[in-house]
């Protein structure tokens, strides 16, 4: 194999139309092979064939089966695979299609939800050392049973940045729709700034808040490896954004050998909802159980809050995914049913907005400033809570947008 070898992905947008999936061929040919590349491509669904797949599925069965749910995710990447390795043929690139099994992806865990523990890609390194490129299936894996296992949402991402790992490329080159990583939502935020570079804790931190740019996992995978990720536009030409470890080199050159904030981005999430288990004993092992059974069923909580005791009872809140609510609400009534307590209440009119830093948490007058830009624009806070890297405030849903121009106008331009 080459020693200029790379991972390339392609998301969903960038592969919509037969007219697209022929870009990217062409991009895969202009920008890496013909400059000497040794060439994998990580490809998602097409569009919105996974959506159209989800919604398939509902429409047949009121009832949730996530084994037969992932059979049958699996085939909007399965069709993107074939039919880009088709259009780098007729090209005249030598390629071949691999899925999550013979590209040697093992995942354990929940379905729809499913764990890498292993990448062997033994028949794709083979492929590659005779020259060709490799056309691989993202999102998905297969389990100890031999069944097809999916990665989450924006799986594709992990699926690639661990193959580059395996193969030991020299980075993974994520093709978005978008032109990298901004200071807030180019789509809110007019004044947006493309950033040249994020340090791994920075962007996981964003993309654990909502950032849709990178899957939070990708970039933890891509941390704990020294996995450089570059992100770029996959239909415009221009810079994009290198997530890697923080360059201490580079910013002393620059003169930066001193303290000061500085604040990454303003970051969003609307597809989040809130549930509260209301008047829970006050009693060891009532929250272990809890999120015991939520963890059983692969549902995952945010920014929990246990209220200050009222007489034997409190109230433990939190936040999930907009899409997992359904199968929350029904295991915390099952649960409250079990313990006594005195019901269950939820709110899907929510999201959440953040400011994300690394070591915010040591300057005391930023959550000041950002529940004063907040209070300004008459925004009522729901929820807060903090890391060592962000400050996040759950707010209404409809006073999002509002919130991150605000916010980016504050602490990004400069506005007082």
């Amino acid at each position: 194999m080459s020693d200029h070898c790379v991972v390339l992905k392609f998301g969903g947008s960038s592969l919509a139309t037969v007219e697209r999936i022929r870009n990217v061929a062409v991009r895969v040919k202009v920008d890496y092979l013909d400059k000497g590349f040794n060439v994998a491509v990580v490809v998602s669904a097409m569009g919105k064939t996974t959506d159209g797949l989800v919604e398939l599925a509902q429409k047949t069965s009121s009832v949730f089966n996530g084994r037969e749910m992932d059979q049958l995710l699996v085939i909007g990447e399965q069709q993107s695979v074939a039919l880009l390795a088709m259009a780098m043929e007729e090209m005249g690139i030598k390629a071949k299609s691999f899925n999550g099994l013979q590209a040697g992806f093992i995942t354990k865990g929940h379905h729809t939800e499913g764990r890498i523990v292993d990448v062997n890609p033994k028949r794709v390194a083979c492929w590659m050392d005779e020259g060709g490129t490799a056309v691989v299936t993202g999102f998905q894996g297969i389990n100890e049973f031999g069944d097809f296992m999916t990665l989450g949402r924006g799986g594709s991402d992990l699926s690639a940045v661990a193959l580059s790992v395996a193969l030991k490329a020299e980075f993974c080159h994520i093709y978005t729709d978008v032109d990298g990583i901004f200071t807030a939502d180019p789509r809110l935020v007019s004044n947006a700034k493309r950033l040249s570079s994020v340090s791994y804790d920075e962007c996981i931190e964003m993309a654990a808040l909502g950032a849709r740019v990178l899957q939070a996992r990708s970039i933890e995978f891509a941390s704990l490896y020294k996995m450089p990720i570059y992100v770029s536009s996959s239909i415009l030409d221009g810079e994009g954004t290198w997530v890697k470890e923080a360059n201490m080199e580079e910013n002393i050159k620059h003169g930066k050998v001193k303290e000061g904030l500085t604040i990454k981005a303003i970051v969003h999430d609307k597809n989040i909802a809130k549930i509260a288990v209301l008047g829970v004993p006050d009693v060891p092992g009532i929250a272990a159980g809890l999120f015991s059974k939520l963890a059983e069923r692969g549902i995952g909580v945010e920014m929990i809050i246990q209220s200050v005791m009222r007489g034997d009872v409190n109230d433990i809140a939190f936040l999930v995914k907009e899409a997992l609510l359904g199968e929350a609400i029904e295991v915390c009534n099952d649960y409250a049913r079990e313990i006594d307590a005195q019901g269950v209440t939820y709110d899907s009119e929510i999201g959440r907005v953040s400011v994300v830093g690394i070591g915010l948490s040591v300057y005391p007058d930023i959550p000041a400033q950002m529940f004063s830009v907040l209070s300004r624009e008459g925004i009522n806070i729901d929820m807060i809570s903090s890391t060592s890297n962000s400050i996040t405030c759950v707010i209404s849903s409809s006073s999002i947008d509002k919130a991150v121009s605000s916010l980016h106008r504050h602490f990004m331009e400069g506005e007082k």
